[in-house]
């Protein structure tokens, strides 16, 4: 009869201890709750700007009241044919493409060779790739579009273009380099020994097996193109404008205009950035874009 009773006695003795333990696990330090706070001060502020635009897209009226008068789309309508967003949402997609395909091409065999080539100075060369990223687009912007303009290139589509590659082509670099790593340089070498050429091996060895890094990279570029600012802001001209670009022209041109519209192309323009998001990272394991996976000496 002790056992039973001894158990009893420890159940109950565990329970106080089990309960510091959950109250120990809900305590933090001072720093810790003020970095809380502070995060959760920008989320709803962040909420509140977002929520704000948004209601006012919708809004008939709103003056010195809570929420508007009352409630109406018109304002999406008027902002469709007023700012013409189906060019510039058409320009916008054509733009990020071509900048997603050409970014791709080149950047995937420039990936290829630093991943699998050692060479004196590939250190610097990685860092020269990693300046378009770090540095702010504006200080390479400023000059990249006076030779842009130079050569005729800006106010066009295809300086447009241009200038997003500078910062795209090396972000796919930087990209698909850790998923080329991933790849068994002996698999390469198999097929090479079994009569396959270059080209055979990349489209039919390499490309099956770098398919998550192809699509992480375009959808990676295709985000950053969309929301590319300066760059674009530059070298676009009336006709090649993208959305980013035209929703700063539709709040600063001269000339007196609804409000609601234009909230409602930042929603538009905001809806537009969120899907892209949830595209990449449906599709992107964020970890993929650091990891280095390197052959153990055996």
């Amino acid at each position: 009869m002790s056992a039973p009773t001894s158990t009893s006695a420890a159940v109950h003795n565990d329970g106080p201890t089990r309960a510091k333990g959950v109250r120990r696990s809900l305590r933090a330090t001072p720093t810790a709750w003020v970095i809380w706070a502070v995060v959760a001060f920008f989320f709803v502020n962040l909420a509140g700007v977002v929520g704000s635009v948004l209601v006012s897209s919708f809004g008939r009226r709103w003056f010195d009241t809570w929420l508007p008068s009352g409630f109406t789309t018109q304002w999406y309508g008027e902002a469709w044919h007023e700012f013409g967003l189906l060019h510039v949402i058409t320009v916008t997609l054509i733009a990020s493409a071509l900048v997603v395909a050409l970014s791709v091409v080149v950047g995937a065999p420039a990936a290829y060779v630093l991943a699998r080539q050692n060479f004196p100075g590939k250190r610097l060369v990685y860092i020269t790739f990693l300046l378009p990223i770090l540095m702010p687009p504006i200080t390479y912007g400023i000059p990249l579009a006076t030779v842009l303009y130079k050569f005729g290139f800006a106010g066009h589509l295809s300086g447009v273009v241009l200038a997003n590659l500078v910062p795209s082509v090396p972000f796919v670099i930087l990209t698909m380099t850790p998923f080329i790593e991933q790849v068994d340089p002996r698999i390469e070498s198999a097929a090479r020994m079994l009569g396959a050429g270059t080209r055979a091996v990349f489209l039919k060895i390499l490309a099956p097996l770098l398919v998550p890094g192809l699509l992480a990279s375009a959808i990676l570029v295709l985000v950053r193109t969309v929301g590319m600012f300066e760059l674009t802001f530059l070298t676009a001209g009336p006709d090649s404008q993208t959305l980013v670009v035209a929703l700063y022209y539709s709040m600063s041109a001269a000339g007196i205009r609804a409000q609601q519209s234009v909230d409602a192309m930042a929603v538009i323009y905001t809806s537009m950035m969120l899907v892209l998001l949830v595209v990449a990272l449906r599709f992107v394991n964020p970890t993929q874009l650091v990891a280095r996976v390197k052959e153990e000496p055996e």
